[in-house]
């Protein structure tokens, strides 16, 4: 998988340098072929982000196919990098003729001027404010007649280094809970969930698949960016505010960090 990034980064003059980068990619490859998708086919993404996905998809719907990659956030939005120096790197790329960014876009208002083949969801899910909001988006999408994948961080751990991923997506969704953010976790779906509101939105799950994750760097990102919020929990109630201290606690046990791993389902 190492060489298909690396091939990827030369073929297409991106993130060559990049190293966190590439470690990102070799994990939206093997998203990408677990969802099945093909030569030709037109993509539909939402929660593109910078477009970490969205480049692997373009390169494996070549230039016969097309991916429309959606956010709802705005152009400023982002770091190292903003949205929009992102997608203008990428733009500028041998990939850019694949690729439609559409930023401040909801997939629930966007008018679709062409056919799509499938709709995306990769690690977006947890932006989502509530359940509900997430069900229009999958109903949205059965209502287009299309194959859905959905791909999100599998809340079940399997090692000690994996547990401090699961206590700092823990401490960072109850933050939400309690204060207004913009952080990229708002809510957590784990995969019964996530398949029942697939069912409430009449899609079939024809897939379901772990792709292994430990090896990225999400999970110390986590960490670093619960540990920086914890003291902000003071207008919580008391018997929250200890159970951050016991997560916080169990999360700093292990100096080294594994991400979580992913989950893949495929709905038609």
């Amino acid at each position: 998988m190492q060489d298909q990034v690396k091939s990827f980064c030369q073929k297409y003059n991106l993130y060559k340098e990049n190293e966190i980068q590439q470690i990102q990619l070799r994990h939206r490859f093997e998203l990408v072929k677990a969802f099945g998708i093909q030569e030709g086919m037109r993509v539909l993404e939402i929660g593109c982000g910078q477009g970490d996905t969205t480049v692997v998809l373009a390169d494996i719907v070549g230039d016969t196919g097309h991916v429309l990659a959606l956010d709802i956030a705005a152009s400023d939005y982002g770091a190292p990098l903003t949205l929009a120096q992102a997608h203008a790197q990428i733009q500028s790329s041998p990939l850019g003729k694949r690729i439609s960014f559409h930023l401040e876009t909801d997939f629930l208002t966007f008018h679709l001027l062409e056919d799509i083949d499938v709709v995306v969801l990769s690690h977006s899910s947890w932006y989502f404010k509530s359940m509900e909001q997430l069900l229009q988006y999958f109903q949205r999408a059965k209502q287009l007649g299309v194959k859905l994948c959905f791909a999100e961080w599998d809340m079940a751990y399997t090692s000690l280094q994996q547990r401090s991923h699961f206590c700092a997506v823990s401490i960072l969704a109850l933050y939400s809970a309690f204060i207004e953010n913009e952080g990229n976790i708002q809510n957590v779906w784990s995969k019964s969930q996530s398949l029942a509101i697939a069912e409430t939105a009449n899609f079939q799950l024809k897939k379901s698949v772990i792709v292994e994750a430990d090896y990225l760097q999400d999970g110390g990102w986590e960490r670093d960016y619960a540990n920086a919020i914890a003291d902000e929990f003071e207008k919580a109630p008391l018997s929250i505010q200890t159970l951050i201290k016991s997560y916080i606690e169990v999360m700093n046990e292990t100096q080294e960090v594994a991400s979580l791993n992913s989950f893949v389902q495929v709905f038609e």
